[in-house]
């Protein structure tokens, strides 16, 4: 009986000694944002273990690292399921994912606190945790940004006290390299975004830009871009749940304000999310993307809050309409399969505006003490409501042709290891092959004069096409665009559209003349060239008509050399070639 006795007793300790352990376990995931009273937010590595102790305690959360960045860290993806399954092609035939990236800018950290407060909360039960709808975070993904630490960087902003950098280890705005991938954290991400394939993605930043009386604004990618039934039902549908969930939980929100230097009370235009941007890469596999912009003026715990309910109510809305949102993508990847033509890009729809009551404060221009000239001056102490245009109607302004196919030479190895990385699928010659291709000569196109994200940036491009035979060789790709990634190949490979691989310079090599011509040689050769060619020579003495030709011998040797066989075929010839329907 003693040591029954002794044995029970034995078994209460045992029992008070794991029950306080749980205690004290779930005491430790009071985040530093909550401890401070909403004031500061964790450094990366506090808050890497502070996920680890949450996988490590509760087994709807699960933590892998993938791949690494410039920083030399890996970057984590944090999954909570509560069925404690991970593998995402499981789990796609069941639930939808929801994914979250936060950290990108890690100065505007609000996304990090809010993530790490809703992982605990669901997986604690404090939050109804959802049955249909799987979360996925990228914590931090800035991890170089987030290292270096700092207060006052972030001029704009209302705290924390301290918080990372806008640059990565190599001083890249992350929010600008999702189609170039000159950073190893954006070839990261696309390895972890074909291994989610998210049916819902999130980026939560914080807005420089004017003053309103919002904490919340909401950046969805552009509805129209988007398209067809998919781009309806957000326009239509979720993006006017999600304003009016937040709205019962008293959290006023807005479009995301695109208004610089001056008040935003006339209106404003959507901001076009290219593919460069997180949102605008994420459509490419026609995910349905938004950034969350909370304002900058803020207080810091306010902007936490705010982050943590629109996460909230975006569940909310995938668990109602997640078999609908699925249903529309597997659609959309369907038909545009079968589109003929395709838009590069887009201009403002003047003809559709919507209205909507915006509460804005007044403002107006003053003389400033500094400068001596004119400074915006914000009135809080004024607030307003008034009803303003919207213009978030784009149309098409320029269209292609779309391509059965694209040829990629075996020597273009950064493009093909892009489209690797991408999960393009592609096939690989197997010989030397003669083939019909249409051949791009680039026409004309203008070049950044300032330095943009290491990069002196085409724009304005514009082309001529010639049907050729080409001879391609072994070891070359042919790139079918009935596939998945088809709007990424023609966003990429199309040297108009506005983040091809061209216009961020992948291909400037043919811009430069490799070979020209000593005009003393030249001119006797040319002589003999017009008199052998008659159509040329008519050519030649039209030109003359022009007298800023007529007057300058070398661009007459020079045209005359660009139309004979001596000129060199690879300058401005775009070396990715088209195979037509």
């Amino acid at each position: 009986m003693q040591k029954f006795l002794l044995f029970f007793s034995f078994l209460s300790i045992l029992s008070c000694t794991t029950s306080d352990t749980k205690k004290s376990q779930k005491l430790n995931f009071i985040t530093l944002f909550e401890k401070s009273k909403g004031t500061e937010t964790p450094t990366y590595h506090e808050v890497i273990s502070y996920y680890k102790q949450l996988s490590d305690t509760y087994p709807a959360i699960h933590i892998q690292e993938i791949g690494t960045t410039d920083s030399g860290y890996p970057l984590h993806i944090i999954t909570l399921n509560p069925d404690a399954i991970f593998d995402f092609e499981t789990i796609r035939e069941s639930k939808r994912i929801l994914f979250i990236n936060n950290g990108i800018h890690p100065g505007e950290s609000d996304g990090i606190d809010a993530t790490m407060l809703l992982f605990r909360d669901l997986a604690q039960g404090k939050t109804k945790i959802p049955k249909n709808t799987v979360l996925t975070t990228i914590p931090i993904y800035n991890i170089g940004g987030a290292l270096n630490r700092n207060s006052g960087t972030r001029t704009n902003q209302n705290g924390p006290k301290s918080y990372g950098f806008r640059g990565n280890a190599r001083n890249y705005d992350l929010n600008r390299d999702f189609i170039k991938s000159d950073t190893k954290n954006a070839e990261t991400f696309a390895k972890i975004f074909h291994l989610v394939q998210p049916d819902v993605f999130i980026d939560n930043h914080v807005s420089n830009g004017a003053d309103y009386p919002y904490t919340l604004t909401h950046l969805f990618t552009q509805h129209n871009k988007l398209g067809g039934e998919l781009g309806n039902y957000l326009h239509q549908e979720m993006h006017p749940q999600l304003e009016n969930l937040l709205k019962v939980k008293n959290w006023d929100i807005t479009p995301y304000v695109n208004v610089w230097g001056t008040t935003p009370d006339k209106g404003w235009s959507q901001f076009l999310d290219s593919p460069r941007y997180s949102t605008g890469y994420t459509t490419l596999w026609n995910t349905l993307g938004m950034m969350v912009e909370t304002h900058m003026l803020k207080p810091y715990k306010q902007r936490v809050e705010g982050t943590h309910q629109l996460m909230k109510s975006m569940i909310d809305i995938l668990e109602k309409d997640g078999d609908k949102i699925r249903l529309l993508r597997e659609k959309t990847f369907a038909n545009q399969m079968k589109q003929k033509y395709y838009p590069i890009h887009w201009s403002v729809d003047t003809t559709k505006i919507t209205e909507f009551n915006f509460k804005g404060f007044e403002g107006e221009f003053i003389n400033s003490e500094i400068t001596g000239g004119k400074r915006l001056k914000y009135y809080p102490n004024k607030p307003y409501t008034r009803k303003i245009n919207y213009k978030n109607y784009f149309s098409p302004a320029t269209q292609i042709k779309v391509p059965k196919a694209y040829i990629v030479p075996k020597e273009w190895s950064r493009v093909i290891n892009l489209l690797t990385i991408n999960e393009v699928t592609f096939k690989t010659l197997k010989k030397d092959s003669i083939i019909t291709a249409e051949v791009y000569h680039i026409k004309n196109y203008q070049t950044s004069k300032n330095p943009f994200e290491g990069h002196y940036i085409h724009y304005q491009t514009s082309v001529n096409t010639s049907i050729e035979k080409i001879t391609f060789k072994k070891g070359d790709i042919l790139v079918n665009t009935d596939q998945k990634a088809f709007r990424y190949l023609i966003e990429t490979l199309e040297p108009e559209a506005k983040d091809s691989f061209f216009n961020w310079n992948f291909f400037d090599t043919i811009l430069q003349q490799k070979e020209g011509f000593s005009p003393y040689v030249w001119e006797d050769k040319a002589v003999e060239l017009l008199k052998n060619n008659e159509k040329l020579r008519i050519q030649f003495e039209l030109k003359k008509k022009d007298t800023a030709f007529a007057n300058n011998w070398y661009m007459q040797l020079d045209w005359l050399h660009k139309q004979s066989d001596n000129y060199e075929k690879a300058h401005m010839r775009y070396p990715i070639y088209r195979i037509l329907r």
